[in-house]
């Protein structure tokens, strides 16, 4: 830089305008999913060196904060095909702070770009600098409080009807044709698929504590859910959280537990052993829990279905063997062959 030359960051706002260099736009944005005054430091250092902070709605989530720290904010009432020029304009010969709404301003940048070019074609223009500034950033597993959010609309009045209908016993149904789909997706490989059944299963969980949150006199919410969940993992993990060795995955399942049973208080090996699911994983979790317990008990004898099927599933559980993914893998495999058959007959 020459030396007689000034450099514009060094151009006090309080220069005539005739002295002063163009002025700077700056958009700043924030995410909805971060308390409203936890902004960062180039924010806050930009708010209170701007000549004017601007914004579209006076209910904006940080006026409040704003306020508290002494930044006085104009509320504009601009239609919004005028908005970008009407920035623009403002921002010629000084600092203005626009703060984008919660929906992100959409279509802001792009008139912007416009009223940009057209200013560069007109000789004399004076064009603002554009700058988009991100006052706050998501942290990861943030968009879960959009999940909430739109769980909350759909249960509260003037949302779904079918959503506010449903009850833990009707949503049983759906909560194992969600789990079995992600078992498909994952045994399938499917990527895709995968990502879609994992959330479908996590909405299950969302809606279930959205409704404990109702309940009349044991509500509970999805946030005492994880706290509990987190409270749990914590416990569990003693070697992670703690000071108790456990250097192999064989060590860490017998800290596991042995920590289930003391938190549980369990009379027997196989009490908490869910008889809902399927017969198969039934009987297999059932000689699981016995052989960890050193319980031996004889097979039954009979030659009737149901004692076959039983023998099967515990020599296949006893060999490192899930006995209901194999019969999964068979009938997958007994599906392809019905279609080829179809098919050949069709052609």
């Amino acid at each position: 830089m020459a030396q007689n030359e000034t450099d514009p960051a060094d151009t006090p706002a309080h220069l005539p305008a005739d002295l002063r260099s163009p002025g700077r736009l700056v958009l700043l944005g924030s995410t909805h999913r971060v308390a409203p005054g936890l902004l960062s430091w180039p924010a806050w250092r930009t708010l209170h060196e701007a000549d004017r902070v601007l914004v579209g709605d006076a209910a904006h989530p940080q006026l409040g904060p704003l306020a508290q720290a002494g930044v006085a904010v104009e509320v504009v009432d601009v239609p919004s095909y005028a908005l970008a020029r009407s920035l623009a304009e403002a921002a010629r010969e000084s600092l203005v702070v626009w703060l984008v709404g919660p929906d992100g301003d959409p279509g802001l940048t792009d008139s912007l770009a416009r009223y940009a070019v057209e200013g560069a074609e007109t000789p004399g223009a004076v064009v603002p600098e554009l700058e988009l500034l991100p006052g706050s950033y998501d942290i990861p597993g943030a968009r879960l409080l959009d999940l909430v959010a739109v769980m909350d609309r759909l249960r509260s009045p003037g949302g779904c009807p079918w959503d506010a209908e449903q009850t833990h016993a009707s949503l049983v149904k759906y909560l194992v044709e969600e789990a079995y789909e992600l078992v498909e997706a994952i045994e399938e490989e499917d990527r895709g698929m995968l990502r879609e059944e994992l959330g479908d299963v996590l909405f299950q969980v969302f809606f279930h504590s959205r409704i404990a949150q109702e309940h009349p006199t044991e509500p509970f919410s999805i946030d005492d859910v994880v706290g509990d969940l987190v409270d749990k993992l914590m416990y569990r993990h003693p070697h992670v959280f703690g000071d108790v060795d456990a250097a192999t995955p064989e060590q860490v399942e017998v800290n596991w537990d042995e920590l289930k049973a003391a938190e549980k208080q369990r009379d027997s090996a196989v009490d908490g052993v869910p008889l809902g699911q399927p017969a198969l994983a039934l009987a297999a979790k059932l000689y699981s829990r016995a052989a960890k317990a050193g319980v031996e008990v004889a097979l039954p004898s009979g030659e009737d279905i149901g004692a076959r099927l039983l023998r099967l599933a515990v020599a296949a559980q006893a060999s490192g063997t899930d006995p209901e993914a194999a019969l999964r893998e068979a009938a997958r495999a007994y599906r392809d062959a019905i279609r080829r058959a179809e098919s050949a007959e069709s052609a």
